[in-house]
């Protein structure tokens, strides 16, 4: 494959979460659905942090907030803050077994919430429901999908290791 595939590649993986993020789920599964973005972005700049940092993460939460209407530079601000915890501390988070990386992942999604959650008080809208902290349970389960899917187009598509 062509030396820049690693990039379509990893473009194609944020293009597969960005629709599972933005796709009409029934009204009994929406509240579980995880930030399936911020999973794939955690798991490149676990993989391959020279390719794929802040600059990356930044730029798709600005995707992000544009297409799910939310405050311009909100999900910008927090992906970009765990992708910069993520890439600084890549060697260590990923050589951790699965149920420890599965602690990393369930912290950096609460932390997502809590911030989501604190940027929106910000603007007055403090209701919380219990159901606001399903996608971080949900997203945690998920992980190990993601990070054997993600895997799997890194060993087969990615040049670089």
């Amino acid at each position: 494959m062509h030396p820049d595939s690693g990039s379509v590649v990893m473009f194609l993986s944020l293009v597969g979460a960005f629709w599972l993020r933005l796709f009409a789920w029934p009204d009994l599964i929406a509240p579980f659905n995880p930030d399936w973005v911020l999973l794939v972005i955690i798991y490149w700049c676990l993989a391959v942090p020279q390719r794929f940092g802040v600059g990356p993460a930044w730029l798709t939460g600005l995707l992000v907030d544009a297409a799910t209407g939310r405050l311009l530079g909100q999900h910008a601000f927090i992906y970009g803050l765990i992708a910069f915890i993520c890439v600084r501390f890549h060697t260590r988070l990923r050589v951790f077994p699965l149920h420890q990386q599965l602690s990393f992942i369930l912290l950096f999604l609460l932390v997502t919430q809590f911030l989501m959650f604190w940027l929106e008080a910000l603007r007055g809208k403090t209701h919380l429901s219990w159901e606001y902290w399903l996608p971080s349970l949900t997203g945690t389960l998920a992980w190990p999908a993601v990070l054997t899917l993600c895997r799997t187009l890194k060993q087969r598509y990615l040049t670089s290791p």
